[in-house]
């Protein structure tokens, strides 16, 4: 009790001194604001400090820093000001990917990728690591849009992997003017994720098809047409190949267009020079014997008499406010400038305060936004003064139309500049004369409409307009609303036509798209956004696939117009808007809430990897296509078809065999990068370093379709350069060896293939573990002990109550015997396997193998292999007491296998060293357990080579069947051996002075 009273008199005495600190830190915290853009940073700093900015160099010479102090919510926070250049961090495959000859271009839908910062971006990171070192928070001032919301979650990961407990703050915002930005700082919110996660799926979506499809065009059609398109790059774009459709489609409307004639009456009625042209009522007839007919009748009473005679008002309305499609149409039709021209300056005008947020699809204001301040800074203008002041004293009253993004207000100017020139000040003057209009009002005037009958049927009509007030027309010349004087008519009176008589005529095709037109089909058919309708249309020009013509028509190109008519031959609406709409609904369906990326993600991948199988099946004609508009043949191709063009190379061949234990992605077969050899690695090297190297005896290694029935895992075949290995693995099959990579535990302690390299290794689990399947290896004892030692202890191997063995194996062992198999410590050091047996009733001793890595994890003693073969208590996955006795006859004389079935006999059929004799394996061939046993390993020899009871060993070497006594190597009976240090031999001829890499049998074999 006494020392928690002076606990509390040592807190209360020391809480004055908290106090203190805590001002203290206040007072010195720091916050690091990064912008989109240099321009947008140094006006933010310049409008939050008023001027008193201080600029310094980062180690991006394109992007300053500056220093500043502000009070937020009281506390005087010293802030960094800086940015970033766009997108900081972008998608890209691994290495392993990247070469367009590393992979067919199918894998690349399902092939591990990552974000990534590009080299000419690392300044820039490197400035915010930096920087944000000494801050406390990071408040994001990047675009206020999905794709700012994207670069804003960039930064924050650069800058929470040097601090990780980083608080972050996002400043909205529409404008960049000085109530705005104070407006954004004093009510900072969080990031929206929502929107991050979209643009994440859209870009890697971007990325995998891009890639696959554009790989798969190019060197098919590089192929077929060496001389034209041998050095083109034959890009796909799920954007942009939809906005080539458009254009190819009105082309080819234009060329299969026929034109038909028509004719038609026409009716004039002309006093004093003003002469009024009077329209049929049945238009045209394509008939002209028919339209001969009705002129006739009209002629036998030319008299026309006016039967009705309206007037009413008229109005032209002004425009609702503007969006970026609005603005880049008008750009494009008004100004003869290029869409992407246009949004260029417009995004410099923005980040120079100048302009409100140019990329929004909001078309209305909404009634809390204060207008007349915009109006009146514009009062100042020698051109448009007059007008708004005419503007504020009828009332700022704005024309909205009927969208909203939520986010942004439509384009409106936001000052008055003075130094602007050129297509700068085009662009504003739009712009603000677009703002002025639609705050204006509609201009008013009447319309009269006469209707006259001639010979009592046939009916005409003449229109005429009376303008009474422009109004928003004085300010926007790009509307045009012309006069149109008519006579004043009466009704009954009548007159005599000036003219009346037949009208040949003919229907024409219709225009070639403009930029315009495109952005309008874009925009109605769900093709990008607002922000990249001019991106994707600058891209398809850059790649040739359209051109521009003369008056701003786009025209496809020969490449372009291959592409879409091969993709109709292949029956496949690659060219037609629906995937990508598909796409850009489920992205808003992201933001909203209402849909999981990674679900969006998935099925965007299955949808075009059905399309990429499909194309691949039929890319002939796709050639056939290409070859019509280029006006050749094209070469045969290569019997893969464009995918073959990618494996061409040794180093594609990249068949997935399994799962990486470590990450979890593919595990591959490939070819080294001299080709003299295979390993198996991990897709996602280097974040991954994960692989197996294949020993050099193996001449061939295949991947078949068939799976494991155990694990999953593709089966793979191997043919070895010498007959010597088929013997040590007990192969009936001497061409190749048939084996499963994470099963196959014969295979890997050959080769000493470290099984955590496949699987999860034995180690994890737990000694009591009785639910392992056993390898396919006959067993010589009652009971199979498995040894799952973890290796990272270092025990003796035949400690009497050792539970855990020192390697990842099997142990078998009974009274008078015992068999180790793994790849930890063994009894014997010669990599070829040790066998030696005392038939007669004494010890008997397999070793496999040779130690992992060269690794001795305790002292070599005989006996001491994986599992503990001595001893009272044994490290078993099967309870001894009813484990199945696999390979061994039951009371029947029967072998049984792993399924626990009688196995089947066979024999050796096929020349070789092992003709003849006899052997039992699984005999469920569709799911086989993978037993193997040799029917005459029980059989008594003939003669004793060992003394005692005991029999000779039996070896199959190089030398064939032998009962010499010799064997693979040295006996772990041999007491000389456990002494004696002798001569390492060849692993591949066992012959001593040199090793199996220099062996002059290395690459012969003698049964192939």
């Amino acid at each position: 009790m006494l020392r928690l009273a002076k606990a509390s008199i040592t807190f209360i005495r020391r809480c004055p001194q908290t106090r203190v600190l805590a001002s203290a830190c206040s007072a010195n915290m720091k916050y690091l604001n990064v912008a989109e853009k240099n321009d947008a940073a140094k006006t933010i700093a310049g409008l939050l400090s008023r001027g008193s900015s201080q600029r310094r160099e980062g180690y991006s010479p394109y992007n300053k820093i500056y220093e500043f102090s502000y009070n937020l919510h009281g506390q005087s926070i010293q802030m960094i000001m800086t940015s970033v250049s766009g997108h900081l961090l972008t998608h890209e495959f691994l290495p392993s990917f990247r070469g367009w000859h590393s992979c067919s271009p199918e894998d690349l839908f399902d092939a591990p990728v990552r974000k990534n910062c590009p080299e000419q971006y690392e300044k820039i990171k490197k400035t915010l690591e930096r920087e944000v070192r000494g801050c406390s928070a990071l408040i994001i001032w990047t675009d206020c849009d999905r794709e700012g919301e994207n670069i804003g979650y960039e930064i924050i990961e650069v800058c929470r992997a040097v601090k990780p407990q980083l608080r972050v703050f996002r400043a909205k915002f529409s404008e960049i003017t000085a109530p705005s930005i104070k407006r954004a700082i004093e009510n900072l919110v969080q990031p929206d994720a929502r929107q991050n996660d979209a643009v994440n799926v859209r870009s890697e979506l971007d990325l995998r098809i891009g890639a696959a499809f554009t790989r798969f065009q190019t060197l098919r059609l590089q192929k077929s047409f060496p001389q034209d398109i041998s050095n083109n790059l034959v890009s796909y774009g799920s954007c942009q190949i939809p906005t080539l459709g458009f254009v190819a489609q009105r082309y080819k409307e234009i060329e299969n267009f026929i034109p038909q004639t028509f004719w038609k009456i026409k009716l004039t009625h002309t006093i004093d020079e003003l002469t009024v042209e009077f329209h049929w009522s049945r238009n045209r007839l394509f008939d002209k014997q028919c339209c001969e007919a009705y002129l006739m009748l009209c002629q036998t009473n030319p008299t026309a008499k006016v039967v009705n005679v309206t007037q009413k008002p008229k109005n032209k309305w002004r425009p609702t406010p503007m969006d970026t499609v609005e603005l880049e149409k008008l750009g494009s039709r008004k100004l003869k400038m290029n869409a992407k021209q246009v949004m260029t300056i417009a995004e410099k005008l923005y980040t120079q305060g100048i302009i409100s947020y140019p990329r929004t699809e909001t078309n209305m204001f909404t009634g809390d936004m204060k207008l007349a301040p915009l109006v009146q800074a514009q009062v100042a203008s020698d051109q448009w003064g007059s007008f708004a002041e005419k503007v504020l004293q009828w009332g700022v009253n704005p024309r909205n139309g009927k969208k909203s993004d939520q986010a942004h207000p439509p384009i409106h100017p936001t000052k008055l500049p003075t130094n602007l020139s050129g297509d700068e000040w085009r662009v504003y003057e739009l712009i603000a004369r677009h703002f002025l209009a639609c705050v204006s009002r509609d201009a008013t005037g009447s319309e009269t409409i006469v209707n006259v009958v001639v010979a009592e049927e046939e009916e005409f009509t003449a229109s005429g307009l009376c303008i009474h007030e422009r109004n928003y027309l004085e300010v926007y010349p790009y509307d045009r609303w012309n006069a149109k004087e008519i006579h004043s008519y009466q009704v009954g009176h009548t007159f005599e036509p000036t003219e009346l008589g037949l009208h040949e005529g003919s229907t024409t095709a219709p225009n070639m798209l403009t930029e315009a037109d495109l952005i309008a089909l874009m925009e109605k058919h769900g093709i990008g956004t607002d922000a990249t309708h001019a991106e994707h249309i600058n891209t398809i020009k850059e790649r040739g696939y359209i051109g521009e013509r003369d008056r701003g028509f786009l025209v496809p190109g020969t490449l372009g117009m291959g592409l879409v008519e091969g993709y109709e031959m292949m029956e496949l609406r690659l060219a037609h808007p629906e995937l990508r709409a598909g796409l850009e609904a489920d992205l808003k369906l992201v933001c909203e809430g209402r849909k999981n990326p990674n679900d969006v993600l998935a099925e965007q991948i299955a949808k075009y990897k059905e399309v990429y199988r499909i194309m691949s099946q039929k890319a002939r004609a796709l050639d056939r296509a290409m070859g019509q508009r280029l006006n050749q043949t094209p070469q045969e191709p290569p019997p893969d078809s464009g995918a073959s063009a990618a494996t061409a190379t040794g180093s594609a061949l990249m068949r997935e065999v399994c799962k990486c234990p470590k990450c979890g992605h593919k595990m591959c077969l490939r070819t080294k990068r001299d080709s003299s050899g295979y390993y198996l690695g991990c897709v996602a090297f280097p974040e991954c370093r994960n692989n197996i190297w294949f020993d050099d005896s193996m001449r061939e290694i295949n991947v078949l379709d068939d799976t494991c029935a155990r694990c999953g895992s593709k089966k793979m075949t191997v043919k070895f350069r010498s007959v010597r290995f088929y013997a040590l693995l007990q192969s009936t099959d001497m061409d190749e060896y048939q084996f499963c990579i994470v099963c196959d535990d014969k295979f890997r302690n050959l080769f000493n293939i470290n099984e955590s390299s496949v699987r999860v290794a034995a180690g994890a689990r737990s000694s009591s573990n009785t639910t392992a399947v056993p390898v396919a290896q006959p067993a010589r004892s009652s009971t199979s002990t498995w040894g799952t030692g973890n290796q990272s202890e270092r025990r003796p191997a035949n400690t009497a109550h050792n539970t855990t063995s020192s390697g990842i194996g099997r142990s078998n062992s009974s009274a008078g015997s015992s068999s180790s198999w793994g790849t930890g410590q063994s009894t014997s050091n010669n990599w070829g396997g040790s066998q030696s047996s005392n038939r007669g009733g004494g010890s008997s001793t397999t070793t496999w193998g040779k130690p992992a890595n060269n690794r001795a994890d305790g002292p070599a003693k005989k006996g001491g292999g994986f599992g503990d073969a001595g001893g009272a208590k044994q490290n078993s996955w099967h309870n001894p007491s009813n484990s199945s006795r696999v390979g061994i006859g039951d009371e029947d004389g029967e072998v049984m296998c792993r399924c626990g079935t009688p196995a089947s006999r066979f024999t050796v059929k096929k020349d070789g060293p092992n003709k003849g004799r006899p052997f039992f394996s699984c005999p469920n061939q569709a799911s086989s357990c993978g037993f193997f046993k040799w029917g005459d390993e029980n059989m008594p020899p003939a003669s004793s080579n060992n003394g005692g009871t005991g029999g000779g060993s039996v070896s199959w070497g190089s030398g064939g069947v032998s009962n010499s006594g010799s064997s693979w190597g040295r006996s772990s009976n041999d007491t000389t051996s456990k002494t004696s240090r002798t001569t390492r031999k060849c692993g591949l001829c066992r012959q001593e002075g040199h090793t199996k890499n220099k062996c002059p049998q290395r690459g012969e074999s003698t049964d192939f």
